[in-house]
């Protein structure tokens, strides 16, 4: 990554913008944008799809480096291009954006209240394809429904092994264990979580920094310490399914968390609108969750 990129990742004001959903995720969020599931008849149609959906979001006049750090990518959407480019080159030359991979090959069962990342095969592989394809770190996602301390460590004991790798690889891992908003102990769990990532950050080395992207907390600042981490980069929360409204609201209470929200950014855009509509909804949007990244 280029000195430029380094300096908006560890410097630039705004959000992630996550445009990662995967095979098990698309079919909602297409259906969400106004394109049911008739309208496609297999993986390659259904991505197609959701392409053109990244694309026009991409390209909109609002989606720009002046509010927006970096664009979370699905492989598919890597590998594929937009304005006539790789898509993390036109996100990085023509809107100044950086771009992080998702790495993770979706959830394993649930086991002791969490469901830890499937294998991750070619992990190598892809991080050097990715590094040639102009990304500058990576995403994986685990997921807690109950606050289990055995399940807990196991989770963020993985997350961090996996993100040794990534770091080895010169990329900025962004580590997601996401905490279910609609679990009974998800305060319970928030601090299990929190004290097994400060455990790992002290056991990393000086220049060996990373991301967090956690669920907005119940209690305020709740992370605050960890943002103040000397190994943490920055932290970003999740939508985690609350609605746009309700996220930003609760984001604007955590000072020093960053947005990287998927479904709640782009809530409201639809197929069928115009691109002056389009272009209208999406700015309204970009705009609530800057200014609630920035207190």
């Amino acid at each position: 990554m280029s000195e430029q990129q380094l300096a908006k990742v560890y410097e630039g004001q705004g959000f992630i913008a996550a445009l990662d959903q995967s095979g098990g995720s698309t079919p909602k969020a297409l259906r969400l944008y106004g394109v049911p599931e008739s309208e496609y008849s297999d993986d390659g149609e259904m991505f197609d799809k959701v392409h053109e959906m990244r694309s026009r979001i991409i390209t909109s006049p609002s989606f720009g480096g002046d509010r927006i750090i970096g664009a979370i990518l699905f492989e598919d959407t890597m590998d594929r291009q937009i304005g006539g480019k790789d898509s993390a080159d036109y996100l990085w030359e023509d809107r100044r954006i950086v771009s992080f991979l998702k790495v993770d090959k979706g959830l394993a069962e649930e086991a002791d209240g969490v469901r830890m990342m499937k294998p991750i095969p070619a992990l190598d592989t892809l991080l050097a394809r990715g590094r040639e394809k102009g990304v500058v770190g990576t995403k994986m996602r685990s997921f807690v429904t109950a606050p289990n301390r055995a399940g807990v460590d196991a989770v963020v004991d993985q997350q961090f092994e996996i993100a040794r790798t990534i770091l080895d690889a010169d990329l900025v891992p962004i580590i997601e264990p996401e905490v279910d908003i609609h679990s009974p102990g998800k305060a319970e769990a928030e601090h299990l979580l929190r004290d097994a990532i400060r455990g790992h950050l002290d056991t990393l080395g000086a220049d060996r920094k990373v991301m967090l992207k956690l669920t907005i907390p119940d209690e305020d600042d709740f992370y605050a310490d960890v943002i103040a981490h000397p190994n943490v980069v920055r932290v970003a929360a999740l939508s985690g399914g609350y609605t746009r409204e309700e996220a930003t609201e609760r984001l604007a209470r955590n000072r020093g968390m960053t947005a990287s929200f998927s479904r709640a950014l782009t809530e409201g855009l639809e197929v069928g609108q115009s691109d002056d509509e389009f272009d209208k909804v999406l700015d309204q949007s970009i705009q609530s969750i800057f200014e609630a990244s920035i207190t």
